[in-house]
Formats: C-alpha cells, sequence, structure tokens
C-alpha cells in the first residue's frame, strides 16, 4: 500500500493515508516523500466529499470509522487490485500468478523489459536491484506488469488479487495448496486459478508450466479464444557451482541457481517473447539479472559458507529452496533452518503437507513461536508433533529464538552453507548481523 502511495505521488496525485501501524521501511520511505500521516489511527474527519476515491488495504476491518464514512459520503471505494486495473486499463497487462516463482517470474520479465528500453508499469511483491519502488504507474507506457497475489483482496471483497486485474498475457507457474484460511480445500485453492484463466481478455495469451499437472489440468480451461503457450525447464549445465543456459549450441551463464529458477526463466522468457522481446535480447538482459530481494539473497559469506535468506514458507517454495541449494553446492552440508509463521504453517489441518520437504538438508531446524499460535487463535502445537509432520530428515524444532540462535552459533560452518526461510525475522532477529557473525566464527 505504501508502495501505490508513493507512485501515485510521483505521478502526481494527491495522497493522503491512514494506518495503525508504520513499521519501518515503509515509515521512512512515506516520510521522505512527504506523505507519511501526520498522527497514527484512524479519523473519520479525513474522509471529505471533495476526495476523487479511496483505496482500501486488505488489513482494514469492515467497521473501520473511514471505511465507514467512505460509504456513508458515497464515495468511490477502490481495493488494491481494483484500483491497479483502473489505472491500466488501456494498457496491455500481464499478470504473473502460482503458488510458488511468481515474484521472481515477475522480477525476470521486469529485468528483461528495462534492460531492452521498453517503457511499463508494474508491482512486485519484492524490492529489486534497479527499481527504487515496489510500483509504478504512469501516463506513457503501454504495458503493465503486475504479480498476481490468489490471496484475498479486501475485507469487502473476498475475491483473490488475480481476479480483478482481467490479464491480457496471463501465466501460471505452479499450483500447490497455500492459504488454507482462505481456501480450506486443495479442490477450492485450485479452483481460484480455473477462474483466473477465465479473466484472461478475449484473444490473450496464456503462458503455462507444463510440469507441473495442476497447471497443466487448468490450463484446460481455457476459452477457446486464448492462446496457449506451454513452457518447461529450461535446458542448462551447472560448471563449479555456476548455472550456464543452454540454448541452440549456446551457452548463457545466469546469476541465479537452481533447477527451479531455471524453470522460471524459461516462464519469463515465453513472457518476453509474447511482448515482442527477441531471443538474443533476452539471452543477454537475463545474464545481468541477480534475483529479487530475499529470494535465495546472499547474506554473507566466506570461502567455505554461503548464508542464504529466502522467502520460502510455503511447502512447495521450502522443497524447491532447498533443493537449489543441494544442487548448487553438492559438495557442502546444508544446514536448513524454517521458520513457521503464516496462518497456513502453522494450522496442524496443514502440517502434513510439509512432509519430506526438508529432504536435501544435512541438518534441518524448525522454528515457531507459540505466541503467534495464539495471536493468530490457533490452537497449540507441540515440538513433537511438528517434526512428526516434517518426516524425514526430522528437524530439530524450537520455540524461543534466543535458544535457536546458540544453537546455530554452536554450529562449524567450515564446508557448510547455510539456508535461512522465513516470511517474518525468527521473532525479532537481525538476520543479515546474525549471518555475518557466523561467517566469522
Amino acid at each position: 500500500m505504501h508502495n501505490l502511495a508513493i507512485a501515485l505521488k510521483i505521478k502526481g496525485y494527491s495522497i493522503t493515508g491512514s494506518d495503525d501501524e508504520i513499521f519501518e521501511p515503509s515509515l521512512s520511505r512515506l516520510k521522505n516523500h512527504g506523505i507519511l500521516p501526520e498522527t497514527i489511527g484512524w479519523n473519520p474527519a479525513r474522509i471529505t466529499p471533495e476526495l476523487d476515491a479511496v483505496v482500501l488495504g486488505m488489513h482494514a476491518r469492515k467497521d473501520n470509522p473511514e471505511l465507514l464514512k467512505a460509504e456513508e459520503l458515497g464515495l468511490k471505494i477502490f481495493s488494491y487490485p481494483e484500483y491497479l486495473y483502473e489505472q491500466t486499463r488501456n494498457k496491455t497487462r500481464v499478470v504473473i500468478g502460482g503458488s510458488h516463482g511468481k515474484t521472481t517470474i515477475t522480477s525476470m520479465v521486469m529485468h528483461v523489459l528495462k534492460n531492452c528500453g521498453t517503457k511499463f508499469d508494474y508491482m512486485v511483491g519484492a524490492q529489486l536491484e534497479g527499481f527504487e519502488n515496489m510500483v509504478s504507474l504512469s501516463e506513457d507506457s503501454q504495458v503493465a506488469v503486475f504479480e498476481g497475489d490468489e490471496y484475498l483482496t479486501s475485507p469487502i471483497d473476498l475475491r483473490p488479487k488475480f481476479h480483478l486485474y482481467k490479464p491480457h498475457i496471463a501465466l501460471i507457474s505452479g499450483i500447490a495448496w497455500d492459504h488454507i484460511n482462505a481456501f480450506p480445500t486443495f479442490e477450492i485453492y485450485r479452483e481460484q486459478f480455473n477462474i483466473f484463466v477465465n479473466t484472461i481478455e478475449p484473444h490473450g495469451s496464456l503462458v503455462f508450466c507444463s510440469d507441473d499437472k495442476e497447471v497443466e489440468q487448468v490450463s484446460q480451461h481455457a476459452p477457446k479464444n486464448i492462446k496457449r503457450v506451454a513452457y518447461t525447464t529450461h535446458p542448462f549445465k551447472v560448471e563449479n557451482s555456476k548455472y550456464i543456459l543452454k540454448e541452440n549450441g549456446n551457452s548463457h551463464p545466469v546469476e541465479v541457481f537452481g533447477s527451479h529458477n531455471m524453470q522460471n526463466i524459461a516462464g519469463a522468457q515465453a513472457v518476453c517473447k509474447e511482448l515482442g522481446i527477441s531471443s538474443k535480447d533476452f539471452y543477454e538482459a537475463i545474464a545481468t539479472f541477480k534475483g529479487a530481494s530475499k529470494r535465495l539473497q546472499l547474506l554473507a559469506e566466506n570461502s567455505q559458507t554461503k548464508v542464504f535468506l529466502d522467502f520460502a514458507h510455503s511447502p512447495s517454495k521450502v522443497s524447491a529452496t532447498v533443493k537449489a541449494l543441494r544442487e548448487a553446492y553438492p559438495e557442502r552440508e546444508l544446514v536448513a533452518c524454517l521458520e513457521l509463521h503464516t496462518f497456513s504453517s502453522l494450522n496442524p489441518n496443514f502440517l502434513g503437507e510439509y512432509k519430506d520437504k526438508l529432504q536435501g538438508a544435512d541438518l534441518p531446524i524448525v522454528y515457531f513461536n507459540p505466541e503467534t499460535l495464539q495471536h493468530k487463535k490457533l490452537p497449540e502445537i507441540s515440538t513433537e508433533t511438528v517434526s512428526h509432520n516434517f518426516g524425514n530428515p526430522k528437524p530439530e524444532v524450537f520455540t524461543n529464538s534466543e535458544k535457536l540462535i546458540d544453537c546455530l552459533k554452536s554450529i562449524d560452518f567450515r564446508q557448510k552453507n547455510l539456508l535461512i526461510m522465513t516470511s517474518g525475522n525468527f521473532s525479532g532477529v537481525n538476520l543479515r548481523e546474525l549471518a555475518s557473525l557466523l561467517v566469522l566464527t
């Protein structure tokens, strides 16, 4: 939301906003752009008939006093995805969806388009090198590239966000059950992708990963007037932990690694081809793509150890990320440390989805904070239950972050890599400082 506010301020709009809590880096970035609210909290007096529109964030409640005032005045109320569509309704919209890989593929497409000199609007869920903001909207671009999140739109609109963008080019990278609080069964979750496919504009394109059987089945539901473009993992080889794309006898070294990223590259290439980008220009541009923030991000290293941070929290992401490190560094032991932080990952009915997902880790570790369970109003779970659900290899499970840190500090990391996977921060741990400390000991 704060990225959208900044994008609209840059575009020339008069922007005001409200929140009951504002954390870094949002606080400093809003302040730097002169749009930090003067006071924290909700004040209906801020909502006046002069406003052209109100954009509603996902975490505002139905009884939010400012929302009630906007409804009373009959103001235009947009959800976040509705407003992005409103701003780009006359542009070619590209929407990247899927249970995993969508942030990376979106980032890859953005990186290539920028390197090729193509103007475009965008929205992506991670900080990307070369892009100051995570949202950009302009008057003169003809293309908009959006990451298509399947989570709910707003408290007054429970449709998934990616149902509202109406893409001309859509991509689905993979389908693996997530968000159990919104989609209590896999069948309900998968149906959201069927609906997404049917929102593609007539005569548009559906790019889909045919390596994924669920995606393949969903692609069959595309309307007859939609072009279907299948992709599979890009051919590659690995030399000294360096990944190299193979293409018609040519070799193209890339900065990212892991077979899942070679699959992501193939998806990004298919989208770029639909946008008119040549293979030559694509390979030249993708060679310099270093990845998105918190996606196999290198935090610290020495000659014998690397520490990586990844946003992985859902089972499919955990599995792919562990596999990537094992592939790239087969000669080193792998310590994989996962935080269960989301509603789904802490739900006893969902824990079984993590079975065997830490295969490839020599020392698997799982952490969760019992207070997070209370905050999300979930039943208590024991460390034994968590360990049992993960299957083999059985992880050591911690519920105290200080004991977890002590455990990591006690490990001799010579000829070992550490993979930290979390959508949080292990209850307040400075992960970059921890990584720097571990490679010094």
